[in-house]
């Protein structure tokens, strides 16, 4: 280990947007003001699956867990007093992605920016959204089509726009393996790639490969997620060099940008999550090889809630002090040469070309989504079943369980709560910019949107011009749900195999008994009304419910609550689960409760799960809803014994 010239610091990002472009503009430069070298755009739900603020699908979820844009006046305003030529700007955009860079391009423009000097990225993964965040609109081939075109387009015209972050985050979120994270990834990548190869001149493409950056997740087995992110290093030169004969170690370099796991912040002691988000960030910054070129971090209470501007602010300072008061960037490589390391990071090779071999054997990734989809749910049922059993150990959950009250939670209860006021307020603009634009202008944008896309040509021109005619997120979406059509993608949960029984025999019993008095198989009905796409819960709580031998009816994601109620009557339901993530609950349950009464469903017990206050909980209650579940609920088999408790007490079901 040898001391060398000092390296600059990473970008310094944090992950940010809530309820108006105006708000999140706001908080965009007062983070650049505390330090922040880059920003990072959350959008809500429904600009990321391609629906209007005032679409059926979007009530209760605008501006909850993102920023609303629905065109460019609202664009315009996220960015108001940011010079966007001077801004490395990431957005967390999937499938609307052409359609928020043409505005992002637009709102450029409008500035006098230089546009080939813009820096940033677009996420532009679709293939992680099948698998687990669910912000999909098209089916997955015209979707690489669209990806393909997004690189394309910033290839010729914005060459230092990164146009694709393949995100392994949402894999490791989703339950993925180290092996797994890479292995899904990595085909993800060569998907995109061979889709590229053909349009663009041989001598040109190991440029276009050079593009090509991740996004990736870090763990708190802090030894195993740092050598993970060196296997990515070598695994990527190694496809890029033998499979697309990139010989220029410039373009081979693996460029990743990190947000530090989620999945493990604990409600229970959220004051732990600093700890852990420290040592996560170790991972993907301590060795120099393997160094993250951007970070953002979680708050310490995103198990509980949006977090607040300080909290987010915390987050940053860590990076801040690691960065600038510690001499890590004034080493090499820590690890270079340690025998640990190495074995580690050639088992996760060998462990890792395994698993994309065997995606090679199905076709590819695209070919492959439902087998990657049921082995996620696998390795997610077997990582919660560990912590159910303490064999794998979480502070403050399953061990070291006693604490003092939290100095921390205010009586705002320690996060950000959106003011319901926001969603009316944003149709209200949406409305009046609707009114005021010229309606044939748009239209004729429009018309050549839709001619493009089912002509296969590039997307991008007219996704902009579309934008600066005055056209909105749901009608170019509606453009490319009408040539490609839309998708449901797989659930995951009949494929996949639990490899644990330990404790199950009593809950069959149970089953097996009431199911008995009532007649029938009991049935349990999982809902996800609105646009949550963080579907683990739901899917563990199925998985869980059919092991111990009840019926099962999961459609997936993305349902009104109107279709939600019309299934518990066709599938005669003992009981509904509704599992929602993204903060609306309050609304959507108090329509699925509306809905159920008048289809007399008032005696079937509804459950519900996501990330919920106290407060909410309460006003949950009040009505009728029967158990409530947040993520401090690790233990699946309690909530088993509780659902078989609801049937059999259920006087009505009985019947």
């Amino acid at each position: 280990m040898t001391q060398t010239t000092k390296d600059r610091p990473w970008l310094i990002r944090t992950y940010a947007g809530h309820s108006t472009a105006k708000a999140s503009n706001a908080l965009y430069r007062g983070n650049l003001a505390k330090g922040q070298t880059g920003l990072s755009v959350a959008f809500d739900l429904p600009t990321q699956t391609g629906y209007d603020s005032d679409h059926i699908l979007s009530r209760g979820e605008v501006g909850k867990v993102g920023v609303p844009v629905c065109h460019l006046g609202d664009m315009r305003a996220l960015f108001d007093d940011i010079p966007l030529e001077q801004m490395n700007t990431s957005m967390t955009i999937n499938a609307t992605a052409p359609w928020l860079l043409a505005l992002y391009i637009a709102v450029a423009e409008e500035q006098g920016a230089d546009v080939s000097k813009l820096q940033g990225t677009v996420q532009n993964d679709l293939i992680k959204e099948y698998l687990s965040r669910g912000t999909y609109v098209c089916p997955p081939k015209p979707s690489l089509k669209m990806i393909a075109d997004v690189a394309e387009y910033c290839y010729r015209n914005i060459p230092k726009w990164n146009p694709m972050n393949v995100c392994s985050y949402h894999l490791q979120e989703a339950g993925a393996t180290p092996e797994q994270e890479l292995a899904f990834a990595l085909a993800t990548a060569v998907a995109v790639l061979d889709e590229l190869r053909p349009r663009v001149a041989a001598a040109d493409f190991p440029v276009l490969v050079g593009r090509i950056s991740f996004f990736v997740n870090a763990g708190i087995r802090f030894v195993t997620e740092m050598c993970k992110m060196r296997a990515f290093v070598d695994l990527w030169d190694e496809i890029c060099e033998t499979r697309y004969g990139v010989s220029d170690p410039k373009f081979r370099r693996f460029r990743y940008g990190v947000q530090v796991n989620s999945l493990g912040l604990t409600e229970q002691q959220p004051e732990n999550n600093v700890y852990r988000i420290l040592i996560e960030m170790l991972a993907v910054t301590l060795s120099k090889k393997a160094r993250a070129r951007a970070v953002q971090l979680p708050a310490w209470n995103e198990a509980l809630g949006l977090p607040r501007p300080w909290d987010q602010q915390w987050s940053m300072r860590m990076q801040q002090i690691l960065a600038y008061e510690t001499d890590l960037l004034e080493y090499d490589d820590l690890f270079e040469n340690n025998p640990a390391v190495d074995a580690k990071v050639e088992a996760l090779k060998t462990g890792a070309r395994a698993e994309l071999a065997n995606l090679d054997s199905m076709g590819g990734a695209i070919s492959a989504i439902e087998y990657m989809k049921s082995r996620l749910v696998e390795s997610n049922s077997d990582r919660l079943a560990r912590i159910e059993a303490g064999e794998t150990v979480v502070v403050g959950v399953n061990k070291f369980t006693t604490t003092e009250p939290s100095p921390l939670m205010s009586e705002d209860g320690g996060i950000m709560v959106v003011d319901p006021a926001t969603e009316q307020d944003q149709i209200d603009r949406l409305s009046a910019w609707r009114n005021q634009r010229d309606e044939a202008a748009v239209r004729a944008a429009l018309a050549d949107l839709r001619a493009a896309a089912k002509a296969g040509q590039n997307i991008m021109e007219p996704s902009i011009a579309a934008a600066k005619a005055g056209a909105t997120t749901g009608e170019w979406a509606d453009q490319m749900r009408a040539v490609h059509g839309t998708y449901r993608g797989p659930t995951g949960v009949s494929g996949s195999m639990s490899n644990r029984t330990e404790g199950l025999d009593e809950l069959r019993d149970a089953v097996n008994a009431v199911s008995d008095r009532l007649g029938r198989r009991m049935k349990l009905l999982m809902g996800k009304p609105g646009l949550d796409g963080h579907s683990n819960g739901a899917e563990q709580i199925a998985v869980r419910a059919r092991d111990i031998g009840m019926d099962i009816a999961y459609e997936g994601i993305r349902l009104t609550p109107e279709e939600i109620v019309d299934a518990a009557i066709d599938e005669n339901a003992h009981v509904l689960g509704l599992s929602i993530l993204s903060g609306s609950h309050i609304p959507l349950v108090k329509e699925v409760m509306e809905r159920m009464a008048d289809a007399d469903l008032g005696h079937v017990p509804v459950i519900v799960g996501g990330i919920i206050p106290e407060e909410d909980a309460r006003r949950l209650r009040k009505m009728g809803v029967a158990k409530i579940y947040t993520p401090k609920d690790f233990e699946l088999n309690t909530i088993m014994m509780d659902l078989v408790a609801l049937i059999d007490q259920n006087p009505v079901a009985a019947q």
